[in-house]
């Protein structure tokens, strides 16, 4: 059983992290995401790539991400809560800078929070495919068309 940080509604702490994710990611705004993140977490895009450590490094991350894409869609479900742990899948649609392309990115992040409500270890597990598809099924997203 995973443990509660005293102090730390993690619901809560979940939620705004899908919410302001979704947001910031459709208007690529890096400084709003930072906003979520401790000074000394540690975050994993994908399982084998480097670590970035500490929220200069997640930011300097998602500032790379977000130069090589126009966002067209995002989508974050309700996220899965389990103590101070918690689970989100998120949807986004893009086109690629490098040749126009437009591509589907489908993934999860595990995040861990500290009694602030901020993430400090996160790890994400994402495939991206050609073209624009929608989610399927109704688990993740019960409130999409």
């Amino acid at each position: 059983m995973a443990r509660q940080t005293v102090g730390m509604d993690t619901r809560a702490a979940a939620d705004r992290f899908a919410r302001t994710w979704e947001d910031a990611w459709r208007r690529h705004d890096v400084d709003t995401v930072a906003t979520l993140y401790a000074e000394d977490c540690v975050h994993r895009s994908m399982p084998f790539r480097p670590v970035h450590a500490g929220r200069a490094a997640v930011v300097d991350y998602v500032r790379w991400a977000f130069s090589t894409e126009d966002t067209t869609e995002v989508r974050f479900g309700r996220p899965i809560v389990d103590g101070d742990l918690a689970l989100v899948e998120y949807w986004a649609t893009s086109v690629e800078h490098d040749g126009e392309r437009p591509v589907t990115l489908a993934g999860c992040g595990l995040l861990r929070f500290d009694p602030d409500g901020l993430v400090v270890e996160a790890r994400d597990y994402w495939h991206v495919a050609d073209g624009h598809r929608r989610p399927t099924g109704s688990l993740f997203f019960p409130s999409q068309p």
